[in-house]
């Protein structure tokens, strides 16, 4: 292992992963990314800060609910300063500590901006101005993803921001408009709305969050509703100009109010696009799919044999843990395991309050397929742990399969839906059935119990709802 050669372009959750365990199996390991430590997106200006903020929400959201327990807190007094610091102080001692491992694990780590000059070479434009060639026997490409922005629509002025811009939280904006209401753009609009400021939400499809299974979305959007400006279904917005009063937003949707409305700021949150621009990738034989995403086989290697690639640019999820779990199957691929990638189940979590998490096949993945499944579902109101925290408002859903009484998929929203997920998971990976489910013992009281009393739904034997199977 000592003798092989690998560079590692981009240091994110996919590309730090790969490169510690390339370093712990032996292998002469280069880490190159253009920030002082590894993390990419996510650790950065990604999953680690904007949980940060929401947790701070999370907080607001609660002491606001306490009322209903005879516990009233007061108006909070939110010094956006003092939260800012909070947020920072958690991306540096979680980016410290990736570059604490590096450290450790005696990876040549590079900072700077990597171009591929052949499928063995990469030169390094340092952030020190000098320049450096990494000489490879191996290469996995982690180069991420950056915020979409549509050219029509944006506008150069600091009242525009995208999810990197909203998460610097630079101040507490009396009015804002999301435009998407996908996962980053709803937790952002959990984060502005608990910090008093008026948001509202436009989304194009029929639902928030599209692809998800609507009777999880709509538990949601009853949720957020009371608390944002108004939420904008089916509605595009076709013009933003900066005016003296703020940025003017003309919409156009046949359910539209108002046909134009002025915000202190707009955040664009409408997706996000590989970054495989500008890699030097035409001096190789790497090539891409329609959607611009780079090509790999279930090893993660691509059409040159040298390099590999992982993450957001191999496509969809474009998800921190998906691209761990390539990382780890890029690196054993190099090391000789028979290995590949074919996950069951990815799991994937929209951080609102409630929380919605999904894991394997979703009803509309199982309806549009044809596939022989049953659809269980029981309600958060009937388990005892949900109603002692005044949180009735979820739901755990079962998708199995008729033949087999396999568990295929799970979903869930509520509070802790996010972790919740993870026996979800396992239980699709591991093709656990309904029965393994029911007859494991979960602890009382927790939301836990959901899972267990939703496969006991398959033979209508739930403890705490009475609904006989049909």
């Amino acid at each position: 292992m000592n003798k092989i050669k690998l560079a590692v372009l981009g240091a994110g959750p996919g590309g730090y992963t790969a490169a510690f365990l390339a370093a712990d199996l032996g292998m002469d390991v280069t880490l190159i990314d253009l920030n002082k430590n590894p993390g990419g997106v996510c650790l950065h200006v990604g999953c680690i800060p904007s949980k940060a903020l929401l947790h701070v929400a999370k907080l607001l959201e609660e002491t606001k609910h306490a009322k209903k327990w005879g516990i009233d807190f007061g108006d909070p007094k939110i010094d956006i300063d003092g939260v800012r610091a909070f947020k920072d102080k958690v991306v540096a001692k979680l980016t410290g500590g990736t570059g604490q491992l590096v450290k450790q694990r005696k990876i040549n780590y590079i900072q700077g901006r990597g171009q591929f000059l052949n499928p063995n070479t990469i030169k390094v434009e340092k952030t020190d101005g000098t320049i450096e060639e990494v000489q490879f026997d191996k290469a996995i490409l982690a180069t991420g993803s950056e915020p979409v922005r549509i050219p029509g629509l944006w506008i150069d002025s600091p009242r525009m921001i995208d999810s990197t811009g909203a998460l610097e939280l630079k101040d507490i904006p009396a009015k804002m408009l999301v435009i998407g209401g996908g996962i980053i753009g709803l937790e952002m609009a959990n984060v502005y709305s608990s910090l008093s400021t008026k948001v509202s939400v436009v989304e194009m499809m029929p639902q928030l969050v599209p692809g998800a299974d609507k009777d999880l979305i709509d538990i949601l959007t009853r949720s957020l509703k009371p608390r944002l400006g108004s939420i904008l279904l089916e509605t595009k917005v076709v013009k933003i100009e900066e005016i003296s009063e703020g940025l003017k937003v003309t919409f156009e949707g046949e359910k539209l109010n108002e046909p134009a409305q002025i915000f202190d700021k707009v955040l664009m949150a409408i997706g996000r696009r590989p970054v495989t621009k500008g890699l030097g990738l035409e001096n190789t034989s790497v090539k891409f799919s329609e959607k611009g995403f780079v090509q790999v086989n279930s090893q993660l290697l691509t059409d040159d044999l040298n390099i590999y690639a992982i993450g957001d640019i191999v496509g969809n999820p474009m998800l921190a843990h998906k691209a761990s779990a390539e990382g780890k199957i890029a690196v054993e691929a190099i090391a000789g395991h028979k290995v590949a990638f074919e996950p069951a189940a990815i799991p994937s979590v929209v951080y609102t309050d409630p929380e919605v998490a999904w894991a394997g096949v979703t009803e509309n993945e199982a309806l549009k397929k044809g596939l022989n499944v049953e659809i269980h579902k029981f309600p958060w109101a009937a388990i005892g742990r949900a109603v002692t925290m005044d949180r009735t408002d979820g739901m755990t859903k079962l998708i199995v399969e008729k033949d087999t009484e396999r568990i295929i998929g799970v979903a869930m929203v509520g509070q802790g839906a996010g972790e919740l997920i993870a026996e979800g998971t396992l239980a699709v990976e591991m093709a656990a059935t309904a029965k393994d489910m029911a007859l494991t013992i979960h602890a009382h009281p927790t939301i836990s119990e959901t899972m267990m009393e939703t496969a006991e739904m398959v033979w209508g034997l739930s403890t705490s709802i009475y609904r006989p199977k049909k």
